[in-house]
Formats: C-alpha cells, structure tokens, sequence
C-alpha cells in the first residue's frame, strides 16, 4: 500500500486541526452573539424603566418579549407571517428569473455590454421606495403594488453579480471551449457557471435581505396584508408593545432567511475554496 507524500501528510494534518480550532470557536462566537443581544435588551430595559424615554412610547423590552410571545400564539400573527413570506418568495423568484439570464446574455456580448452601460448606470441608482408612487397608479392589487418594489430591488442585486461572474470568466478557457465546438449552451454550463456561480449565490443573499425589507416596506406604507401592515396598525392603534414586538418578529423573520440562504449556499459551493475556508 502506497503512503501519501510527507507533504501531503502535513498540508492534510494542518487543514485538520485548522477545522477543528475553528469548530471550536464556534460556541464561542455564539455565546458572544447572545451576549450582545442581552445587552441590548438589558439596555433597553433600564433605559425605559429609569424613565430616560417615555415608557408609554418605549415600553420595558420585557414587556415586549412578552407580547412577542403572545403573539406567537395566534393565528393572525402567522397569517401575517405567511403573506410577507410569500410575497417575498415570489419576488425574489421573478427577480432571479429576470436577472441572471439577462446578466449572462450582456456579460457575453461586448456589444450589449457597452450598449446598456449607461442604462444600468441610470437606473440602478434609483431607490426602490421611489418607485411607490408609479406602482399605486400601474396596479390596483396591493400585491402588485408590492413586486413592483421588492422585484426592482432584488433585481439589480443579482443581476450586477452575475455580471461580475461572467466577467471573472477565464477568456483562455472560453477560447479553448470555442475551438473545440461548443454551443453557446454548452460554453454557459460547462466555463461560465462554474465561475459565475459563487458570485450569482452572493447576489441571492444580497436580494434575499434586500426584498425583505422592501416587501416590509411596501406593506406599512401601501397597506399590504403581512407583518408590516399588523406594524403600522398597532402603530395607530397606540398599541406599542405590540408594535415593537412585531418589529422584532420582522428583524428574526430576517435572520431566519439569512440562515436559509447560507445553508444553501454552502450546498451549492462546498467545492469552492471560499467555502471551505469557512468550515
């Protein structure tokens, strides 16, 4: 039986013990995550209680954990959950659909790179929340109104990475896959994605924060069923507890999602280095 090189044993035995320090790090990462989020919390606590800020306007985070609970157990509350959620899927689905092989398709061509630059450079800058006026009088359905906002700006996230992606493309290897025969089709799957492929994961988890605040967005101020139309109707209601505990339903709905896509996304590319690095 063949030994492996002593090199090859010591990169092997150093990647091994790099792995497991960093697995050891990770409970302490963690336990200093939550020490950060109880400080807060304790923070806001003392600052209502002592009277720093009126506790009618910014009730004692105690208070609020508590309503949070309570919300937790109603039917509402998930409904509402449900309807921002899918309005933020469905966004994201469109935008992906539009983006990535319209990016693909300029980042190829030299000619349509330089012909829509200047477009892309106008329209990108543009805030999505500025759109919120064209889409009350485009559409009628509020959900409508709502993918207007959330679609655009998930749309440039992905869109401007995976022009980024094609670029990063090896010319030699496309020179390579051009002599010996291959489609177009073929040159996308076989050298582009390959490369393209970690920056288009990166536009989607850039999107995917990007649209849950929009679509939050869009339902407080176009009144739009989910999380943020129950905000800005307890908001009115002077109900701030459950206001600020549906703000923080919303902040861990984010986190929720975050986490989602970074397990997607180790899937996706745990042959990339980056990844690897990471473990």
């Amino acid at each position: 039986m063949s030994l492996a090189p002593p090199d090859t044993l010591t990169r092997t035995v150093a990647v091994a013990q790099a792995r497991s320090r960093r697995r050891t790090f990770r409970p302490r990462r963690l336990l200093l995550g939550l020490a950060g989020i109880a400080t807060f919390l304790l923070v806001w606590e003392l600052v209502s209680r002592a009277g720093l800020v009126n506790p009618t306007y910014l009730p004692p985070a105690t208070t609020v954990l508590a309503q949070l609970g309570v919300n937790f157990t109603l039917t509402g509350f998930w409904a509402a959950v449900g309807v921002t959620i899918g309005t933020w899927a469905l966004g994201m689905l469109i935008a992906f659909v539009l983006s990535a092989p319209l990016a693909v398709v300029i980042g190829l061509s030299p000619f349509l790179s330089r012909l829509t630059r200047s477009t892309v450079e106008f329209l990108r800058p543009i805030p999505s929340v500025g759109l919120i006026p064209l889409a009350v009088l485009v559409f009628a359905a509020p959900l409508h109104q709502s993918l207007l906002i959330v679609v655009y700006g998930a749309f440039w996230q992905i869109f401007v990475q995976v022009l980024y992606g094609v670029a990063d493309v090896d010319s030699v290897a496309m020179s390579t896959a051009r002599s010996y025969g291959f489609s177009w089709l073929q040159r996308v799957r076989d050298v582009v994605l390959p490369t393209m492929l970690p920056y288009l994961v990166t536009g989607v988890r850039l999107a995917a924060a990007v649209a849950l605040i929009l679509t939050i967005t869009a339902e407080l101020v176009l009144s739009s069923p989910g999380l943020g139309q129950q905000v800005a109707l307890s908001r009115d209601a002077g109900l701030y507890a459950s206001t600020y505990a549906l703000v923080l339903a919303t902040g861990l709905l984010g986190v929720a999602i975050n986490l989602v896509v970074r397990v997607v996304e180790r899937r996706l590319l745990s042959w990339h280095q980056s990844t690897r690095e990471g473990e």
